[in-house]
């Protein structure tokens, strides 16, 4: 019987990088950007303390990177969103027993709380703020990429201009729904992002009524992107527990 190759210390390291990553995102979500604890998301994670410290600058450079990877799953492909069309319905759980709708809801909305923090905490700090303008700047160019795929011919705002103003309604649709407004819902967010791009394809464009009470955090689409990383996460963590070492 043949052996596998052993691992290399270089897929070692990124498999621990991810493995805190997604455990990061699951804690800050639960304890707030302030709340929660490098000890707590290292054991969650199967590793010590010294492993996040190994692969971060601490808890805003944690922070940060899981910022990045939200980021990378929620944009991949960003020319291929047609805010016009509908996603692709969800798939079953990854693991049985492990995955819950609501959960996932809620989780969205606590990491949406956590990063208002680290916001208000980072644009403070001389040595944070540039790093979380950088994560601003990457947010806006993903918005017009999208714009430049799908604004109205003709229209007389540049993609840029459109880019803005999109990633300005997603944000400000986020605001409200975990401020716990009630005013904003997916089918109106949806919408919201349709007339900016096209009016007049939006006006003959039928609502997405099975999107009413979806949460406005971000597109559906990205939901179900992030939903699916998670899921994926899940699986990974469950099938391939992390060894208490350094990392």
């Amino acid at each position: 019987m043949d052996l596998p190759d052993p691992i290399s210390r270089r897929d070692r390291q990124r498999q621990t990088r991810e493995a805190l990553i997604f455990t990061a995102r699951m804690v800050f979500a639960e304890d707030g950007y302030h709340g929660a604890s490098l000890e707590e998301i290292a054991r969650r994670a199967g590793f010590s303390k010294g492993a996040v410290y190994s692969n971060f600058d601490g808890k805003a450079g944690l922070f940060l990177a899981v910022m990045d990877a939200n980021m990378e799953i929620a944009f991949e492909a960003a020319d291929s969103w047609d805010p016009f069309g509908r996603p692709e319905p969800p798939q079953p759980p990854a693991v049985t027993g492990d995955w819950d709708p609501e959960e996932f809801a809620r989780s969205m909305i606590g990491f949406s709380l956590a990063t208002l923090e680290f916001i208000a905490a980072a644009a403070r700090d001389e040595a944070l703020a540039p790093e979380l303008g950088k994560r601003l700047r990457r947010l806006l160019d993903a918005y017009t990429g999208i714009a430049r795929e799908q604004r109205a011919e003709g229209d007389p705002m540049t993609a840029e201009e459109l880019g803005v103003l999109l990633a300005a309604l997603d944000q400000g649709a986020g605001m409200l729904t975990v401020g716990g407004s009630g005013v904003m819902d997916q089918r109106l967010l949806q919408a919201g992002m349709r007339r900016l791009l096209d009016p007049a394809r939006a006006a003959t464009t039928p609502p997405d009524d099975d999107g009413v009470e979806g949460l406005a955090l971000h597109s559906e689409e990205i939901q179900r992107r992030i939903a699916a990383a998670v899921r994926e996460g899940l699986t990974e963590l469950s099938g391939e527990p992390g060894p208490a070492e350094s990392g």
